[in-house]
């Protein structure tokens, strides 16, 4: 589990083994086939990275998937578990996020119902990953407490926006390091809802819902860490 080498991981095996994947694809549900595609497609083998198929997505997987460069999870854990702690502590952040905005008297109709929505989701997946980290016998990380823009409707679902797309971008971060394929089908069918949770809140904003085109672009646990720092209570 604490093998740092993405060439082990859950994805690999079932990029190279169709009994696998078919087995797998049962698992992680009707989203599964076209995350996974996604997944091999972003995070393949270098001479697919590497070819024509879009010099953006070719040299964002390789900084975002590469398993030395990630310093960020090192504080949550090693393999496994340090993946599913670190999503964790976002999914808290999220949940949190959602209840505020709900409570804050800001959103309206619409924009109100979109919040309450999400915000249960956010925290069935909360529910989801703790459930995961105690079937590992593990212990649940602090729940981060959240101090975040709540003054117009504007402002909160611009930062939703920002949340959901860097979201998104976590998982698919991190897949391709996964061990377990009940975590990465965990894992999948999280990261299918934070984009769609995302492509809904461009739409609302009037900005394009896919803005990476045809292929998401994953960013690594220190990149997202810095970017919603500054929405953590000190």
């Amino acid at each position: 589990m604490d093998d740092p080498n993405p060439q082990n991981g859950a994805v690999r095996e079932l990029d190279s083994d169709p009994a696998s994947r078919k087995r797998f694809l049962k698992m992680a549900g009707a989203g599964g086939a076209g995350a996974l595609a996604l997944l091999i497609a972003a995070c393949g083998s270098d001479d697919k990275s590497s070819s024509g198929s879009g010099s953006n997505t070719g040299s964002t997987a390789k900084s975002g998937s590469g398993s030395s460069g990630d310093s960020g999870i090192a504080q949550f854990g090693k393999g496994d578990v340090g993946i599913v702690k670190y999503a964790l502590t976002l999914e808290y952040l999220e949940a949190d996020f959602y209840k505020q905005a709900a409570e804050s008297g800001m959103l309206k109709s619409k924009a109100l119902e979109l919040g309450k929505t999400f915000g249960e989701q956010e925290q069935q997946h909360v529910d989801a990953l703790e459930a995961a980290l105690k079937k590992m016998g593990q212990t649940l990380p602090d729940k981060p407490t959240g101090k975040f823009p709540l003054d117009s409707q504007d402002a909160i679902l611009n930062l939703a926006a920002t949340v959901e797309n860097l979201g998104a971008a976590a998982y698919l971060g991190q897949a391709d390091k996964i061990k377990s394929k009940e975590i990465l089908a965990a894992a999948l069918s999280i990261h299918t809802v934070e984009a769609r949770h995302a492509s809904a809140l461009n739409q609302a904003l009037g900005k394009t819902a896919t803005p990476d085109g045809g292929f998401a672009k994953p960013a690594s646990a220190a990149e997202v860490l810095k970017t919603v720092k500054p929405y953590i209570a000190s």
